[in-house]
């Protein structure tokens, strides 16, 4: 059978760490405030230079050169990203001269944290359709841009970074590797809870994300163990086959409170929270690339992908290396 198969993968994050003491000598906040809600101990925060684009180009090179695949033979670049350059051209295209690989497929996907998942799923669905046969799937941030840095409730939470991974087409048998099964899911009646207060359309203005954390948190815990449960279901394997939960890295108590309730033990969920901070698209792939680099994921394994984010947007799908 025809599967996308995830054959390499690279991050990039900007050169300037920000820790939470430092945080604190810029709001009303502490190291031990933050750790104790969040489990967040640094942040990484674009400078003068550093945009979604560059962090998301050389996250590329880094997925393209431990794949082992030139840029030329990209024909397809799926960015998932909130925080474009410019309203228009999309990222991906940016992306796509930076590399040299013109002439492909390449466009953005808006899903905010899980905007990975949907540009994953994307991109699978098209390769294994034929409209080419190896893609780029990225997600890069740069959220620094539009946090307001006089909310102390939401400004520590967020970082900026990029990661991604190279995907491409092989007949494999039933149980080789590649995406085995996603499932996705939106829900616009919650947008309130979690949105950025302006936008081309409405205020002509870029706008600061807004927030509010309690029901966020809610809602990620129980839609997170359900999609999980889908994808499960799906595939007819069971929760102990699974070898790595590589999450959306928003907050560490909804990453044990999500394992909690699928009875996942602690060590086989991916955690990078405490050195990224939240940064959206970009965290899942982030979080994966750097458990390949580490050895802990290896070839054959099960890897299970989840997150969610303002829209609300949620999804997980399963992959075996």
């Amino acid at each position: 059978m025809i599967r996308s198969v995830i054959t390499g993968s690279g991050s990039a994050l900007p050169a300037n760490c920000v820790t939470n003491a430092e945080m604190a000598e810029r709001v009303d906040t502490s190291d031990e405030w933050i750790v104790e809600r969040t489990g967040i101990r640094q942040r990484y925060i674009a400078g003068e230079g550093e945009t979604t684009s560059t962090l998301a180009t050389q996250a590329a090179r880094n997925a393209l050169e431990n794949a082992g695949v030139d840029a030329s033979e990209i024909g397809l670049i799926v960015l998932a990203t909130a925080t474009p350059d410019h309203t228009f051209p999309a990222t991906a295209t940016q992306v796509q001269h930076a590399l040299g690989c013109g002439g492909g497929v390449a466009f953005d996907v808006q899903a905010v944290c899980s905007g990975f998942l949907y540009a994953l799923a994307t991109a699978d669905s098209m390769l294994r359709t034929g409209m080419a046969t190896k893609a780029l799937v990225i997600g890069a941030e740069t959220f620094s841009r539009i946090l307001d840095w006089e909310d102390r409730t939401t400004c520590v939470l967020f970082g900026d970074g990029a990661g991604a991974v190279v995907l491409e087409t092989r007949d494999v048998a039933e149980d080789g590797p590649g995406i085995l099964s996603t499932k996705l899911h939106a829900d616009g009646a919650h947008c309130e809870l979690l949105y950025v207060d302006g936008g081309p359309s409405t205020t002509g203005e870029v706008g600061k994300l807004r927030m509010k954390g309690r029901e966020v948190f809610r809602h990620a815990v129980v839609n997170l163990a359900d999609v999980l449960r889908e994808v499960i279901g799906n595939t007819g394997i069971s929760a102990e086959d699974i070898d790595w939960v590589v999450p959306h890295q928003a907050n560490a108590r909804i990453l044990d409170a999500t394992a909690r309730k699928l009875n996942l033990p602690a060590e086989k969920v991916i955690v990078t929270v405490d050195k990224h901070a939240n940064t959206s698209a970009a965290s899942v792939p982030l979080a994966f690339d750097v458990a390949r680099r580490d050895g802990r994921i290896k070839q054959g394994d099960l890897v299970m992908f989840e997150a969610m984010g303002g829209g609300f947007t949620w999804g997980a799908s399963l992959a075996r290396m």
